[in-house]
């Protein structure tokens, strides 16, 4: 079985770190890009799609800075997070994705997280 390999997305997204943050560490927020519904009992969160759900544990939280889950049944060392950074030159808000996958699937969950980000920026208003 191939190991999977971290990868890290950048975004610049039109809004405060604090909307932002709302969107991606609340059961609200990211019912409206993420999943169809998503479900959270403290710092377990159940991801809906469709007929599918999945579960995943919220394992660090920095308010307006990041968030990271880890799927259950993953290995310890995978996880995705969203981290929000202020730019330095720019002053944009920035939204760095890192998640993990098969070498070969890269460039497909790359394409998925930029549909993603784009409901996520429509959502916002920032689209």
């Amino acid at each position: 079985m191939t190991k999977k390999k971290l990868f890290e997305i950048e975004f610049i997204i039109r809004s405060s770190p604090h909307i932002l943050y709302e969107f991606v560490s609340t059961p609200s927020g990211l019912s409206q890009w993420f999943a169809d519904n998503v479900d959270a009992i403290q710092n377990k969160f159940k991801f809906i799609w469709g007929n599918t759900a999945q579960i995943a544990d919220m394992v660090e939280n920095v308010e307006n800075e990041r968030v990271r889950f880890r799927w259950q049944g993953a290995p310890k060392e995978e996880y995705f997070q969203f981290k929000i950074q202020i730019s330095e030159i720019s002053n944009d808000t920035v939204l760095i994705v890192t998640d993990f996958a098969n070498p070969k699937e890269i460039k497909d969950q790359t394409r998925l997280w930029d549909s993603q980000i784009k409901s996520l920026t429509e959502h916002i208003g920032a689209g």
